[in-house]
């Protein structure tokens, strides 16, 4: 039995209107095991699926941020109301040592699980970490703590990894893998479920949606970013094993509102679809989805 969590950037749960562009984004594959588009109207609960809004906010006043949003749901604990706020883009320098110790990634490699970080580091990205272009996020820094191996271009060309963007666009345009056909989004879904295989817990972010959030993609960003992760949803759950469970999960609300290019404040989706539903039932707020995430493996 294997965790696969997807982490989405910049999702929020909204409800159903002509100024969401979730209501009538291409998503067959999330209709399909939902009943309809993810919206507010499909919270759900029954034995193998569970929809529902969670907290992002935590109680600190403001639009949530992705720097304390990631913390928190990486480690579990409440990062913007211990930083003081939110704080946007990468991990405050002062929650680092805690993201670092208390990790999900860190605690079921302590508890002898094997843990997949599924996306791909090409060279340009070592490149502009040490060029200073570029910081460490918060899951590149769970993962070097928690001795979890970043995935390099021989992992993408063999299957074993999948680009943050899904179909491997981004590394063409940028000439880093030309020799690496692109992937189709159904097959990327299918290389999580294989290494889910080997690995009790496999975890893959995706950021296509926020930057489509933030209008970076122009008027069809929402769709193609979403009809992305949909398929890779759709191959994912054709594929994964019986006792495998998929857990979707946003940090805070931004593609939802196609009134604005600024975060939100909506509550996220918790979806999680799968035999391990029980732990996720409780969960309320964005910093109890780790403990939800160990307890499912019999961590905690």
């Amino acid at each position: 039995m294997a965790i696969i969590l997807i982490f989405v950037d910049g999702v929020g749960l909204a409800p159903a209107t002509r100024h969401n562009p979730l209501a009538d984004a291409p998503t067959p594959h999330l209709r399909a095991l939902l009943g309809g588009p993810l919206t507010l109207e499909q919270v759900q609960e029954r034995p193998a699926l569970l929809l529902r809004p969670i907290d992002a906010g935590l109680g600190v006043p403001g639009a949530p941020q992705s720097g304390t949003g990631h913390v928190a749901l990486l480690a579990g604990v409440n990062a913007p109301a211990l930083h003081g706020r939110h704080q946007p883009n990468f991990p405050p320098v002062a929650l680092r040592p805690l993201l670092a110790e208390r990790s999900m990634f860190r605690r079921a490699r302590a508890a002898g699980l094997a843990v997949a970080f599924a996306n791909v580091f090409p060279p340009g990205y070592w490149r502009a970490l040490e060029a200073r272009r570029l910081r460490r996020s918060a899951s590149v820094i769970a993962a070097e703590a928690a001795g979890v191996r970043l995935r390099d271009l021989d992992d993408l060309r063999s299957g074993a990894a999948t680009s943050w963007d899904i179909t491997g666009q981004s590394l063409h345009a940028r000439g880093e893998a030309p020799d690496i056909p692109l992937v189709a989004p159904e097959e990327a879904g299918a290389r999580l479920a294989a290494l889910a295989r080997t690995h009790a817990l496999v975890y893959f972010e995706y950021v296509l949606t926020d930057l489509a959030g933030h209008g970076r993609l122009g008027a069809l960003g929402p769709r193609e970013a979403m009809g992305r992760v949909d398929g890779l949803i759709g191959g994912l759950l054709a594929a994964r094993a019986p006792g495998d469970t998929l857990v979707l999960i946003s940090d805070h609300g931004n593609l939802e509102d196609g009134t604005t290019s600024v975060h939100s404040e909506a509550p996220v989706p918790l979806l999680v679809a799968g035999q391990a539903t029980a732990p996720f039932r409780r969960v309320e707020r964005l910093d109890q989805v780790a403990g939800a995430v160990l307890a499912s493996l019999g961590v905690l």
